[in-house]
């Protein structure tokens, strides 16, 4: 039985792999201590390996609770963590994420790739959709996440993505600065009460919420 959340419940998806570069492994290693220093709970893919493993182990040494959900099919390719203090095993990538959202106040992006891409992006959507209101983050650790920031930009402002909307996905290079703002944000979000019938902006985001 997971102990209470003190503070907030991260979400972060990151690859099953470690990457090329060490300074990957190394931020999410601290962003799982930073999470379990500053009493809150990881929510995660439920992985062993990679940066998955990474984030878990600093988050556990650190004394946080951890909660994996991982589909059934890949318990061997990703090599369930045993050590968490619960793992979920789901039936559908699609019961993983549902799950992940439902236990979770706030999402963070470490680096990836298509899997942790596609993660980061749909809870974005939901966000405009107003099906949550709930912080969104992206660390782009060592510039990894430049071009796909760039690539963003441009679908702004090719019309195809509102400002509005981009601005809900915090953006940062620092973890300590990083976790701050979702912080912030989801505390801010929290106090909201939205009006009956708010004034979306031009890309339906409702200010506020």
């Amino acid at each position: 039985m997971s102990k209470p959340v003190s503070k907030l419940s991260l979400c972060v998806y990151c690859g099953s792999r470690m990457g090329h570069s060490p300074i990957h492994e190394a931020v999410a290693r601290e962003v799982g201590r930073q999470i379990g220093e500053r009493g809150w709970r990881l929510v995660y893919g439920g992985g062993s390996t990679g940066l998955m493993g990474a984030v878990a182990d600093g988050a556990l040494a650190a004394g946080a609770d951890v909660i994996g959900v991982i589909p059934d099919r890949l318990i061997q390719r990703e090599l369930g963590h045993g050590g968490v203090t619960e793992l979920q095993v789901v039936s559908s990538m699609h019961e993983r994420k549902h799950q992940m959202a439902m236990h979770s106040d706030a999402f963070l992006a470490l680096p990836g790739g298509i899997g942790t891409m596609e993660e980061i992006f749909e809870v974005w959507t939901w966000r405009q959709l107003d099906y949550h209101r709930k912080a969104l983050g992206l660390l782009n650790v060592d510039g990894y996440y430049d071009e796909l920031l760039r690539f963003i930009d441009r679908s702004r402002d090719s019309g195809f993505l509102w400002p509005d909307v981009q601005d809900l996905l915090l953006v940062d290079q620092d973890v300590t600065a990083m976790l701050d703002r979702l912080e912030a944000e989801h505390e801010r979000l929290q106090k909201q009460t939205p009006p009956e019938a708010p004034d979306a902006g031009p890309g339906g985001v409702v200010p506020g919420i």
